[in-house]
């Protein structure tokens, strides 16, 4: 990872989880952060270039007709299909994971008390898989 501050969306309806999620990035690490209650309003501000986005899988608490987590994340990947989106939720089901990562979804972590450790690795992780593509397509182009 460079100097430059990482670009983070976070995206839930509860403001609380919300919140707290928040505070802990901005205290563990340099983050720019954007915080979201609804879908719509993610996919609003995609321009702004996020490098990360944590997006809830449920996001029906404030409109009951608004995006669910996954038709926000279609709309994500329609707009630019490189942007890593981790997906949290409080639903421990394989099956929600699966679907998740068939909508390319990057990871997919259970909202639970270790669940912040877990998007701090999986952030690093993705940091250091887009490290060594950028190393891989620099040595194939000088083969």
């Amino acid at each position: 990872m460079t100097n430059a501050k990482i670009k983070l969306f976070l995206v839930d309806d509860d403001a609380v989880f919300l919140k707290s999620l928040e505070i802990k990035f901005l205290q563990h690490a340099d983050f720019v952060i954007e915080t979201f209650a609804t879908g719509e309003l993610c996919i609003k501000n995609l321009t702004q270039g996020p490098d990360v986005i944590i997006l809830d899988y449920q996001l029906d608490g404030i409109e009951q007709n608004a995006m669910n987590g996954m038709e926000t994340l279609d709309k994500i990947k329609e707009f630019n299909q490189d942007i890593p989106v981790v997906m949290l939720s409080s639903q421990d089901k394989i099956d929600v994971a699966i679907n998740c990562m068939h909508h390319k979804a990057f990871d997919y972590v259970v909202k639970s008390e270790t669940a912040f450790m877990r998007l701090q690795k999986i952030i690093t992780s993705i940091f250091q898989y887009k490290k060594m593509e950028k190393e891989l397509s620099w040595y194939m182009e000088r083969m």
